[in-house]
């Protein structure tokens, strides 16, 4: 055990990045073997390969930083639809508006008509019918 632990010091390991790799390499072997559409083989293979070689890789700052950058991919995806899904469930009460000067998200409630609203975080005034 210590024999492993003495080969992978300063090599970079399983990271997020590697782990959503790694799930799509399966998935994507999965579909190949339903279908038998080779490419689909083929990527499947390639990302495994790049798993393995991302787990052993000794240079460390680059892996971070794509880890890094995969995981603020993520978790704006992630917000986004968190975001869709609440606005989703309270559109029938909710009109919701993006103010122009910050780009903040408001919601006013609906059947109000021809509305001025101010934005609570920049103070903007604009229209907008709810």
């Amino acid at each position: 055990m210590n024999r492993l632990f003495g080969f992978m010091s300063g090599r970079n390991g399983n990271d997020q990045l590697g782990l959503a790799m790694l799930v799509a390499a399966l998935l994507l072997n999965i579909i190949f073997r339903m279908t038998r559409i080779f490419l689909f083989g083929i990527a499947a293979m390639a990302l495994l390969f790049l798993v393995i070689f991302r787990m052993f890789s000794r240079d460390l700052g680059k892996r971070q930083e794509e880890n890094r950058r995969f995981m603020s991919l993520w978790y704006d995806a992630k917000r986004s639809f968190s975001d869709w899904r609440l606005r989703r469930s309270q559109s029938k009460d909710y009109k919701f508006f993006v103010c122009p000067s910050c780009h903040n998200r408001l919601r006013v409630p609906r059947g109000k008509g021809k509305i001025q609203i101010t934005c609570p975080k920049c103070g903007q005034r604009f229209g907008g019918k709810s």
